[in-house]
């Protein structure tokens, strides 16, 4: 497969969605409900879009961000943070009308997150209206990555008028529906096994059912799919071809960016041309890097590194 980007920096990677501030809660034993738990708080930047962008960006890529913030505290953070990552937000929406969105979670021992709230408003600004304004740079992206943070009409939107390569993220089972009009659209999927079931109409209870629910999402047009099953892998999948890859080895401290950086590690191989199997790899290497960080995102990770990871674990 030749790939999407030559390399050379001049296109970017455009990633449109959401952008927060994280505030996190860690137990350190197991977590007991109605009762207060033990345990580490931290507050963080981040948004499944944000982090992408994040990731893409430790990864050696030109990545311009297009979300909307509110003209608050909290949006200045994260205005701030994304400029420290190299991360392009000239053409952010700045707004008073709204309040820069929330994320609230609690994590238990593991790291594995367990219950969330997120107040996510503002990114119903992120409008058809808003991406017109944003034609010329969509048009001459590298691939544009969007979540299903995104109204529904500005997904249509993007599925509609982007001629460059489409990556999706679905978030969550909620917002996943978003997705249904534009399946066929899409260069990349990366669905959990929840949010594949539901897109597919397939219910995923065994291994022979993963095949299935692929070729299901396949048949809609998209290129490629990439179901992630957590610490069981990741069935990948292209047209006449489908293989389950294991995870890498990691030791996990915190579970909660191994699909914004999976996602990222999914643009960066397609970008170099990679096959299937091996797109999987650098996806698959890229989450095992995010877990093994305190943060949402792990500052370690690199292309040196993922190409590392890649080695070893191959058979």
């Amino acid at each position: 497969m030749e790939g999407i980007w030559n390399g050379s920096g001049e296109k970017p990677v455009v990633v449109v969605g959401g952008a927060n501030v994280d505030i996190g809660g860690i137990s350190d034993r197991p977590l007991v409900e109605r009762d207060s738990n033990p345990g580490r708080v931290r507050v963080s930047v981040g948004g499944v879009g944000r982090n992408i962008a994040h990731n893409l960006r430790l990864l050696g890529l030109p990545v311009v961000f297009l979300t909307a913030l509110g003209r608050d505290a909290h949006g200045d953070r994260v205005a701030a943070e994304c400029a420290m990552a190299g991360i392009d937000c000239e053409r952010v929406l700045r707004t008073r009308e709204a309040s820069t969105s929330t994320y609230l979670y609690i994590a238990d021992e593991g790291g594995e997150m367990r219950l969330a709230v997120a107040d996510m408003e503002i990114c119903g600004r992120i409008s058809p209206d808003y991406l017109r304004e944003q034609a010329d740079l969509l048009a001459d992206a590298a691939a544009v990555v969007f979540d299903s943070n995104l109204p529904e009409e500005s997904i249509r939107y993007l599925a509609d008028t982007c001629s460059s390569p489409l990556f999706a993220d679905p978030v969550s089972v909620a917002k996943a529906p978003r997705l249904r009009g534009v399946l066929g659209s899409l260069h990349t999927l990366k669905p959990n096994r929840l949010e594949a079931e539901l897109l597919s109409g397939v219910p995923i209870r065994a291994e022979e059912d993963l095949p299935r629910a692929a070729e299901a999402l396949l048949a809609s047009g998209m290129r490629r799919v990439f179901l992630s099953l957590g610490s069981r892998g990741v069935y990948a999948a292209e047209a006449g071809h489908g293989r389950h890859l294991p995870c890498c080895p990691a030791e996990p401290v915190n579970m909660t960016g191994a699909g914004d950086a999976m996602m990222a590690g999914l643009v960066w191989a397609s970008l170099q041309g990679l096959d299937l199997e091996n797109t999987a790899r650098a996806a698959a290497a890229a989450a095992s890097v995010a877990v093994e960080g305190k943060h949402t995102v792990n500052p370690l990770l690199s292309p040196a590194l993922l190409r590392e990871r890649m080695a070893a674990a191959r058979p």
